[in-house]
């Protein structure tokens, strides 16, 4: 196993046993960290900082000062070239000649994929806008086996604002494969991303079960569930799910309970904040009181806003301090093994994982159809960037962004074949009709309207307006 030159986009980009070496690597060097002085001597990590932070750029510029290495920073994107319109693949290439490892933390999701693509050094992602964290669960993981020694079959609530949180994107898909139960507790209004969800249940194995109203009887006295996430790794009982399945399991205590401020700064002008103030779930002593958190870890990646009272600060279940405080030799670790200066092994069948890796077809044309997110590079950037989907389902036609992971459903298909190779049959069709599954990956073209369609020579076929 060899973490050497590679890049940390997203927190699938590491397996399992990579995820433990990283763990046990930084277990010993948080057990001495006045002897780490030379491991990264002579090292250059650039710090891009392009969104505001406080623990994530202090951990890393920490880190790496603790390992002996220097920082070059650039934490305001009006000081740099981006503001005279310089491309983020410019960018990179330039700050890749400076520096042997860059971390980077940017509004636009998808552009440390970007950096990456184009620096030349290995790249890690500190918060690419809504997308994904994969450094600060590395440190929510750590902190939870620590406590608990193991991840499996652990019920983790996800807690506050799971639509816009960038940390429990990344958090979902790791406890998913490390094979935990995850319980979803979103403010009104903002649940988690169903490209989210629809990824856990694809390829992670196990069973979503959603929770409606008239649910809510087994749990409205302590947090009202959206969703539940159940691994394979549970009981069959559990993975059935029936109501009083439910109560057992929750009377039984939750593990963790993860909280998140709303995300203010990723939220649409239209939003009030007055009634998201009134309508957010808030984490106090009350809550606590309840036996179902005897014993849970209250966990949160900081900083917070009113969703955590300052009361829970003395009480012994509390790990977000602690957790801030790990992100140093998780990170420690993390980029000694990616700068090459340190190796470590960790046996891949010790580390199970509930995680199926699926092999979807890829789109890639520069015409047709292009990411929508408005938060995305590929939309910022679409004179510099391609197109670039995986095609995740045929029926209904869904096709997810490999920059940001959102998902887009056009609403016309054709072939690059025209069928019968003849201009005459050049035509395009509802992505609701049974071409949709006819027509192979690699001629597949897409059309977000029937002008555009038109315009590329194709003419109507008679499954057009059809679901035939």
């Amino acid at each position: 196993m060899a973490l050497a030159n590679r890049s940390l986009i997203t927190v699938g980009d590491l397996s399992n046993a990579e995820i433990e070496a990283v763990f046990a690597l930084a277990d010993s060097m948080s057990g001495s960290m006045a002897d780490q002085g030379g491991v990264c001597q002579g090292k250059i990590m650039a710090s891009l900082f392009f969104e505001p932070s406080t623990r994530t750029r202090l951990s890393f510029e920490a880190a790496m000062h603790r390992l002996g290495g220097r920082v070059i920073s650039a934490v305001d994107v009006g000081a740099t070239s981006l503001a005279k319109g310089e491309s983020v693949a410019d960018m990179a290439r330039v700050v890749g000649s400076y520096a042997d490892i860059i971390v980077i933390r940017h509004p636009w999701e998808g552009a440390a994929r970007v950096v990456a693509e184009y620096s030349g050094v290995p790249v890690i992602n500190a918060g690419d806008g809504g997308h994904e964290h994969p450094t600060q669960t590395l440190l929510d993981l750590y902190t939870i086996k620590k406590e608990r020694k193991t991840i499996r079959g652990l019920k983790i609530a996800l807690w506050g604002d799971l639509k816009y949180g960038r940390t429990v994107h990344s958090l979902a898909f790791a406890l998913a494969r490390f094979g935990a139960n995850i319980l979803f507790r979103p403010a009104p209004g903002l649940e988690m991303p169903e490209h989210v969800l629809r990824k856990l249940t694809a390829e992670y194995k196990g069973e979503l079960k959603r929770f409606e109203a008239d649910d809510q009887s087994a749990a409205e006295r302590y947090f009202a569930l959206d969703a539940m996430y159940v691994t394979p790794s549970s009981p069959h009982q559990l993975a059935m799910m029936p109501d009083v399945s439910l109560r057992v399991e929750l009377e039984k205590g939750v593990d963790a309970l993860y909280v998140t401020r709303v995300q203010r700064e990723r939220h649409g002008r239209g939003d009030g904040e007055a009634k998201e103030a009134a309508s957010y779930p808030v984490v106090d002593k009350r809550l606590l009181r309840e036996r179902e958190f005897k014993q849970t870890l209250i966990m949160h990646p900081l900083p917070r806003v009113d969703e955590l009272a300052h009361d829970v600060d003395a009480d012994p279940r509390s790990m977000y301090f602690r957790q801030a405080a790990l992100g140093v030799p998780v990170r420690m670790a993390l980029m000694s093994l990616v700068l090459g200066v340190v190796e470590a092994e960790v046996p891949e069948a010790a580390v199970p994982s509930f995680a199926e890796k699926v092999a979807y077809p890829v789109y890639q044309r520069s015409f047709g159809v292009r990411c929508r997110n408005p938060r995305c590079v590929s939309f910022h950037e679409d004179e510099h960037i391609s197109p670039d989907f995986l095609i995740v389902s045929v029926k209904p036609l869904i096709l997810r962004c490999s920059y940001c992971d959102h998902e887009t459903q056009p609403k016309y298909i054709a072939s690059s074949e025209w069928h019968e190779g003849t201009i005459e049959s050049k035509r395009y069709h509802s992505a609701d009709s049974r071409w949709v599954r006819k027509i192979r990956p690699e001629n597949l073209i897409v059309f977000e309207s029937e002008v555009e369609a038109q315009s590329h020579g194709f003419k109507p076929s008679k499954y057009a307006d059809s679901g035939e």
